[in-house]
């Protein structure tokens, strides 16, 4: 009893800890949340410059106000299909940590929603999908009404591995996957015409060795 009366206690306090501001945003139909301190910015999107030899989901680089930054396609990193750009497309400038260090990272989102405080009562541990998916950088649950907010750990889901993740979470085939089963197919698909082409041509040449034989 007294160890559970511990574990309690010990998961109310990390509740107490998730509790706060947060910005939500979207990706498609899923909403999700950041803490409104790792929030630097929002501005809406702009011209990036690709880098070669980056992960698929780096967009690439953009020039904000002399500072070169990196921006991360969030659908891209969660596996998610990919979306065309719109006017509520923007940039949401984080300032995250890893190895003792700070620097800013854009996170390129569907649309921005609105500030919430999601109180400690409010907010659940993440679902345990099995071994096979990592749910570490899922801070909590967040309970808003009727819809709930995934809580980002903004600093893990950019050094956690979740390619797992988004295929729970959205069951959706990769396209990528698909466009190269569609290359593989293209040959296949192309070899009955120019056999067909072949056959034409030597047509004439049967007529000519009929009539030099007449």
């Amino acid at each position: 009893m007294a160890e559970n009366a511990a574990q309690l206690e010990q998961m109310n306090k990390a509740m107490l800890g998730k509790a706060g501001k947060y910005l939500t945003f979207a990706l498609g139909k899923e909403q999700y949340g950041l803490e409104i301190l790792k929030v630097r910015e929002i501005i809406g999107y702009m011209e990036i410059t690709a880098v070669p030899q980056t992960p698929h989901y780096v967009k690439g680089v953009i020039n904000l106000r002399g500072q070169v930054i990196p921006v991360i396609d969030l659908r891209a990193r969660f596996n998610m299909e990919l979306a065309e750009i719109t006017e509520e497309s923007c940039v949401i400038v984080v300032e995250i940590q890893q190895n003792d260090r700070k620097f800013s990272t854009g996170l390129a989102v569907d649309r921005v929603e609105e500030v919430l405080d999601i109180l400690e009562e409010d907010i659940e541990e993440s679902p345990q999908f099995g071994s096979s998916v990592n749910t570490d950088f899922i801070l909590g649950m967040g309970k808003v009404g009727d819809s709930v907010k995934i809580l980002l750990d903004i600093d893990k889901v950019l050094t956690t591995d979740i390619s797992s993740f988004g295929g729970v979470a959205n069951n959706q085939p990769d396209s990528r996957q698909e466009a190269h089963t569609e290359q593989a197919k293209a040959p296949e698909e192309t070899e009955a015409p120019e056999q067909t082409e072949q056959e034409q041509q030597e047509q004439p040449q049967d007529d000519n060795a009929d009539n030099n034989n007449q």
